[in-house]
Parts: C-alpha cells; sequence; structure tokens
C-alpha cells in the first residue's frame, strides 16, 4: 500500500498528531490503530442516543434524518504535496470515525495519554453522546486545479455557480478546496467535531469561513415533523424523502455513467448563506407573506386549498379570477413543475450571528442541498429570478463542493480520487 492509500483504520498520520497534539507527542510515536468496534458503528436510537456509522456505501449526513444543530466548515489547503492531502483526508476519516461511535478524536482521548504534551482530544464532548453526529467530507472546484495532480478528475460539472438574482456574495464567504458539514442534535458535539478535524489538518488546511446553524429547516424522512424558518413559514414541506429511494437515487446519487469513477455513489452540496430582511417581513401584512410564499402560516397548506401535504394546484383561481397562487410566489416558482423536474434534497439551517452595525438582526437560512447534478440546482435558482421572496432577502455567501461516496473501513474518503 503507498502513501496515498493509506486505510483511515492505521490511525492518525504524524502530521495528525502533531495537529492535535504538538512535536513532543508526534516524537513519542503514539496514536495508531482504532477499534473494530468504532469501525462497526451503526446507527441507534434517535435523539441523544443516536449512533451512525461513518463507513458505509455512501457518506451519512445526507439521507440521514436531519439533525437540529450544525457547525459548517470550508477550508484551503496550505502548501502540501498530493501524498500529504491524501494522509490529511486519511486522518479526518480516522477521526470522523471515531467521534461518530462517540470517542476522542484520537487514541487517548482528552483526559489520558502523555503528561508532557497536549491530550489528543479537545475535551469538551467527554462524557456526552453522539448524539447522532454526522461529519460529512467534499471538494470544491478549486482542489482540482495544478497544485495536486487533479485536473484530470475534475467532474465536468464541478465548476463555481454562476451569478443569481438577489445575490450580494461576500467574497471572504465563498467557495473553499474542502468542506466538512457536522450535524448534532447537540450544539457541543457539532462544535467538537469541527475543532478537532482543523486541529488535525493543522500546516496542511486552514480555516476559510464557518457556519453554525440551529432548526433545521428541512425534513429528510416522513417521520420528521416540518420545521418552520425565521420568516415563520413551514419549510421543506416538499422536500425529497429517505423512504422515496426511487427518488433519491435519480435525484440525490451521482450515477456511474454522470461522471468520474471516484465520484459515483457521492454528491454535489450546494451551500447559500440568505441573510432574510427580519424587520421589513416583520412589518409585511398576513396576507402580503402567504402570497408571497404561496403557503398558510398556519397549516403550511398550499393557498390553492387542502392541508399541507396536498399537490399545490396552480390552474386554481378566486373569484377575481386571478390565480390562488400567484404567479411570482416562492412555491410556484420552486416546485419541480416549474424546473423541468429539478429536485433538491435539502438539509437548511436557521442561523442568527447578533446583530449588524444598524441594529439590524444578521439571521437568516444557511441553505444546503444535495442534488444528483449541480444543474438541478442552478435550474431552480433561476427559476427564482422573479420570486417575490427576492424583495426579503440577499444571498452573502455561496459555494459549491463534490462530495465523494462512503468509504469502507480500509480505506478513508476520497481515496479514489488517488488511484
Amino acid at each position: 500500500m503507498n502513501d496515498d492509500q493509506s486505510p483511515a483504520s492505521s490511525g492518525l498520520s504524524r502530521r495528525g498528531l502533531f495537529g492535535l497534539a504538538g512535536a513532543g507527542v508526534v516524537g513519542a510515536g503514539i496514536g495508531v490503530g482504532a477499534t473494530a468496534a468504532i469501525t462497526a458503528a451503526t446507527a441507534t436510537d434517535s435523539g441523544a442516543a443516536a449512533q451512525y456509522a461513518f463507513f458505509g456505501e455512501h457518506q451519512s449526513g445526507i439521507v440521514t434524518p436531519a439533525q437540529d444543530r450544525l457547525h459548517f466548515a470550508s477550508f484551503d489547503v496550505l502548501d502540501i504535496t498530493r501524498a500529504e492531502l491524501a494522509e490529511l483526508l486519511s486522518d479526518w476519516s480516522y477521526a470522523a470515525n471515531r467521534m461518530m461511535a462517540g470517542e476522542g478524536a484520537g487514541q487517548y482521548g482528552p483526559a489520558s495519554g502523555p503528561y508532557d504534551a497536549p491530550p489528543d482530544d479537545t475535551g469538551e464532548a467527554l462524557d456526552l453522546p453522539p448524539a447522532g453526529l454526522t461529519i460529512t467530507f467534499g471538494f470544491g472546484p478549486s482542489l482540482f486545479d495544478d497544485r495536486f495532480g487533479l485536473a484530470a478528475k475534475r467532474p465536468d460539472a464541478l465548476i463555481d455557480l454562476p451569478h443569481f438574482p438577489a445575490d450580494m456574495l461576500d467574497a471572504s464567504l465563498v467557495g473553499g478546496d474542502l468542506c466538512i458539514q457536522a450535524c448534532s442534535d447537540d450544539p457541543q458535539i457539532a462544535v467538537h467535531a469541527i475543532r478537532n478535524l482543523s486541529r488535525i489538518a493543522f500546516g496542511r488546511a486552514g480555516l476559510r469561513w464557518s457556519q453554525l446553524g440551529f432548526g433545521r429547516t428541512s425534513s429528510t424522512t416522513k417521520a420528521q415533523v416540518t420545521p418552520r424558518n425565521l420568516f415563520g413559514f413551514k419549510d421543506g414541506t416538499a422536500n425529497i424523502k429517505a423512504e422515496d429511494p426511487k427518488t433519491v437515487t435519480a435525484q440525490v446519487w451521482v450515477g456511474e455513467k454522470d461522471g468520474p469513477a471516484w465520484l459515483a455513489g457521492g454528491s454535489y452540496l450546494v451551500t447559500r448563506k440568505i441573510r432574510m430582511i427580519i424587520e421589513a417581513w416583520d412589518r409585511t401584512l398576513l396576507q402580503e407573506q402567504e402570497r408571497v410564499i404561496g403557503r398558510s402560516k398556519g397549516e403550511g397548506a398550499p393557498l390553492s386549498g387542502g392541508s399541507e401535504f396536498t399537490d399545490p394546484d396552480f390552474e386554481s383561481v378566486g373569484a377575481t379570477d386571478q390565480p390562488l397562487i400567484d404567479t411570482d410566489s416562492h412555491v410556484r416558482l420552486a416546485h419541480p413543475t416549474a424546473t423541468g423536474g429539478s429536485q433538491l434534497l435539502r438539509r437548511g439551517y436557521n442561523f442568527v450571528d447578533g446583530n449588524d452595525e444598524l441594529g439590524r438582526l444578521d439571521a437568516g437560512l444557511f441553505f444546503i442541498s444535495f442534488q444528483r447534478s449541480p444543474q438541478q440546482f442552478i435550474d431552480v435558482q433561476s427559476n427564482l429570478a422573479r420570486d417575490a421572496l427576492n424583495e426579503y432577502i440577499k444571498h452573502v455567501s455561496s459555494a459549491i463542493f463534490a462530495v465523494p461516496a462512503g468509504a469502507s473501513p480500509d480505506s478513508y474518503v476520497g481515496a479514489g480520487l488517488f488511484r
């Protein structure tokens, strides 16, 4: 086995140990070997006791039941070699496998190991259950430049997203070479995951931007109720559900004939940080709010009638012979009938990042979607050019990543890139 193909189960590399605990521990040569019990971790009960397997056919955190908390991070790879990049992915896979099983990021954990070196885990998750932690890795378009000899492996579809209406992007919040999505039902668990993976990456990759999220704004299984966004409306009623494998296969997973072999069984991840103009929305009449969305605020039913999960009737008109669901409403313009059949699996979160200089809430939706092709997102977002909701939102961050398939216990996420 060459340097590019070191399995995650073999433990952290010397560079990974340096990032976690400093040169003194590296000299001691510790941190080798993951236990079979961690490798074999499987999903258990929901809630705080939920536990999901890191290794598998697909990465977790996509069709997994959407958790309540998020810590998302984008990284730039530093001046390292191709072999060192592969080593970083192996180290990340090793640590992610351990943390998803409720263990520390390193072999010893936060409260043991040599006293003459920092612990190999930061410790804030000590004694806490995994709380449904999932860790998902992705690769941005910029990773496939000439630094690592990966240009020929870049999927043709993996390009920077075009400019869309309502875009007011902050350049510091755009793109990235690598991404990590950590979701959990405990915010401390999600933050712990990103914190320790960032430590492991020290000297090899640096944080470009990150985002905390709370209150999921979509449901990925039929057992979950539809949550509400910060505008107070149910969000993601028509989201793709894990119980519909035909739709998931058709709309979410990259097929063997879609692109490079290393991405088969994976997906494309799009993030958009959407600032909501909360104060303007809060002064808007209820009737106008419902017209803009196309659904009732209470039940979440389409304005054409029925209950939340009733299919919208876009042909239905009212007493004035005008459509009951406005032609510029969000529901109409985002519906698959208006986007050529494109559907997205959404996993977004609310965010509140304090106040701006004028005392307004810096809050909104951190939108996340997974799709078989970036064109699906482009089709949907392009169709929202005349969305009445654009008056109340602006997009300040944007990124796209290719998410490889899951890894086997004798390998690591993204290993196919280096074959």
